[in-house]
C-alpha cells in the first residue's frame, strides 16, 4: 500500500509512525516543506525567557528517526497540489527546484495551520514578528536579549505567555486585543480579572478592546496604531490565532466555514481514501457534540494515532475532544476544560456556572494558598460541561479531572461524590473538585422551581 503523508508537525509525525509500526511493510512517503519536523512550539515563550535546557530537546523527534522507521523522507518539499480523482500530488523541490509527481492509495492530510495574518497596513514590516515554528522561536529567542520594549498583539495563550515572558524579563511590554480580556476565549472573567491584575503588577500596558489599524516602522522602532491609542516599541509580535492549511483541498472534501477538513470517527474525509488530523482538521468537541476547530497539539497527536490505527480499516473511533489546557503565568497555574460560561453563550448554548474559593490543604499546616475553582454544566440534564482552576499551587490535573467527567457525560451530583483521597499535605477532606461540583448541586437545587 502506497500513502502519502503531506505534513509532519504532530499529527503527520505520529500517524506516519503508528502506521509504520502497525504495517512495517506499507510505502509511506512524507513531504515536509521544513527542513525539521516535532517542534513543540508551546515552548517557544519560555525558550524566549531562558526557561529552556536546551532548545534541540524541544524537537521529539526527526527525519531520520522516521526514516529508520521505513519512511522516505522528502524534507523541504512544498506540495503544490492534489488530484484526488488521480490520487495524484505534485510537488516542488525547495532546494533545487525539481518538480515532483508522486501518486498514493491514501493520502494522510496534515500540513497543519498558518498564522493569522490580517491585511493591516505596514503589517510586513521587518520589526513585525510571528511567533508559530522553529524559525520564528530562533528570531525571538536571538532578539530577546537585545530590545527593551516589545508590543504583543493577541491575548491568547501564546500571547500571554510571550507578554508574561518578556516582563518578566524587564522589558516594557504593552498586550493588545480585540477582545476585552485577557485569555477570553479560556477563562471566564472570575479568573481572568486575576491575572489582569497580575500583569499590571509587573508593568504591562493592557490594550484590550482595541484593534489594531497600522503598523508604522521608523528608525529602529514601530508603532502599533489602533482604533483608540498608538504604542511604540522596538518589536511587535503577532499572535492572533491560526488557520487550518487546506487550501490544496479546497472544493474537494468536506470542511467548515473555517476551512478545516471534517472528518468521521476514523479521521476519514469524505473521500474516505483522504485521512485528515492536526491544525488542519475539525474535532468532535465533546461539550456541545460538534464539530468545530480547536488547533491543540493534543488533539492532533490523538488524531495522528488514530490515522495510523485506522489506514487499513475503520478500526478504532476518535473519543472527541474537551480542548482540556493549561498556562503557567507569574508563578500561577490556570488550567481548563470543556465549555466557559463566555464560549457556551458565543455558541448558543445555556448553561449555568459556579465558582468557589478553599485552600487546597488544611489550615492546620504551616502554609496553604486559595485555589479558585469554576464548574459549568447543563441546567436540564445537569451534564457537566465544562471547567476551570486557579491558583499558585498546582492545579493542572484538576482540569484532566473534568476532561473525564465531561468525556464520561457525569453529572455535577456524580462529581460531588467522586472518589478522591484526602491526605494534608495535599488536599482538604473535601478536594476542590468535589467541592465546586457540591456548590453546582446547591445552585442547581434553588434554581428548581417550587411545587
Amino acid at each position: 500500500m502506497k500513502i502519502i503523508v503531506i505534513g509532519a508537525t504532530h499529527a503527520g509525525t505520529f500517524a506516519t509512525q503508528q502506521i509504520l509500526t502497525e504495517h512495517p511493510d506499507y510505502n509511506v512517503t512524507v513531504y515536509e516543506r521544513n527542513d525539521n519536523l516535532s517542534f513543540l512550539s508551546c515552548g517557544i515563550a519560555l525558550w524566549v525567557g531562558n526557561n529552556v535546557s536546551d532548545p534541540n530537546k524541544m524537537f521529539y523527534s526527526s527525519p531520520d528517526a522516521l526514516a529508520q522507521l521505513g519512511a522516505t523522507m522528502r524534507m523541504e518539499h512544498n506540495v503544490t497540489a492534489i488530484d484526488p480523482d488521480a490520487k495524484t500530488i505534485a510537488a516542488t523541490n525547495l532546494v533545487t527546484g525539481e518538480q515532483v509527481t508522486d501518486h498514493y492509495d491514501k493520502l494522510v492530510f496534515t500540513p497543519g495551520s498558518a498564522p493569522v495574518i490580517p491585511p493591516i497596513p505596514g503589517i510586513q514590516s521587518e520589526r513585525v514578528f510571528l511567533c508559530k515554528n522553529w524559525t520564528d522561536a530562533k528570531k525571538l529567542h536571538d532578539n530577546a536579549q537585545s530590545i527593551n520594549s516589545v508590543v504583543v498583539i493577541g491575548a491568547g495563550y501564546i500571547g500571554a505567555e510571550l507578554a508574561e515572558q518578556y516582563a518578566l524579563s524587564g522589558k516594557k511590554v504593552t498586550l493588545v486585543d480585540a477582545f476585552d480580556r485577557v485569555l477570553a476565549k479560556n477563562f471566564d472573567r472570575d479568573i481572568t480579572d486575576r491575572i489582569e491584575a497580575l500583569y499590571t503588577k509587573h508593568g504591562t500596558v493592557l490594550a484590550l478592546g482595541q484593534k489594531v489599524t497600522s503598523f508604522t516602522t521608523a528608525a529602529d522602532q514601530i508603532t502599533v496604531t489602533t482604533d483608540q491609542a498608538a504604542y511604540t516599541a522596538d518589536i511587535a509580535v503577532l499572535a492572533v490565532g491560526f488557520r487550518p492549511r487546506t487550501e490544496l483541498l479546497q472544493n474537494q472534501v468536506d470542511m467548515l466555514a473555517n476551512g478545516a477538513v471534517i472528518t468521521d470517527a476514523y479521521m476519514q474525509s469524505s473521500r474516505p481514501e483522504i485521512f485528515a488530523a492536526g491544525d488542519s482538521a475539525a474535532v468532535h468537541y465533546n461539550p456541545t457534540g460538534q464539530d468545530d476547530y480547536i488547533p491543540l497539539a493534543t488533539n492532533a497527536v490523538r488524531q495522528g494515532i488514530l490515522i495510523g490505527k485506522n489506514i487499513a480499516a475503520p478500526t478504532e473511533r476518535y473519543l472527541g475532544t474537551q480542548a482540556s489546557s493549561a498556562v503557567a503565568l507569574f508563578d500561577m497555574t490556570l488550567a481548563a476544560s470543556g465549555l466557559t460560561a463566555a464560549g457556551a453563550a458565543a455558541r448558543g448554548i445555556t448553561v449555568d456556572s459556579v465558582t468557589i474559593e478553599q485552600n487546597y490543604r488544611p489550615e492546620f499546616m504551616l502554609t496553604t494558598t486559595p485555589v479558585a475553582a469554576s464548574l459549568t454544566w447543563d441546567p436540564t440534564t445537569h451534564q457537566v460541561l465544562g471547567g476551570a482552576f486557579y491558583s499558585a499551587h498546582d492545579v493542572s490535573m484538576s482540569a484532566n479531572m473534568i476532561s473525564m467527567a465531561i468525556q464520561t457525560k457525569m453529572t455535577i451530583e456524580t462529581l460531588a461524590m467522586v472518589d478522591t483521597f484526602f491526605q494534608p499535605n495535599f488536599d482538604q477532606p473535601i478536594n476542590w473538585v468535589n467541592a465546586v461540583a457540591m456548590a453546582a448541586v446547591e445552585k442547581a437545587k434553588q434554581a428548581e422551581p417550587v411545587i
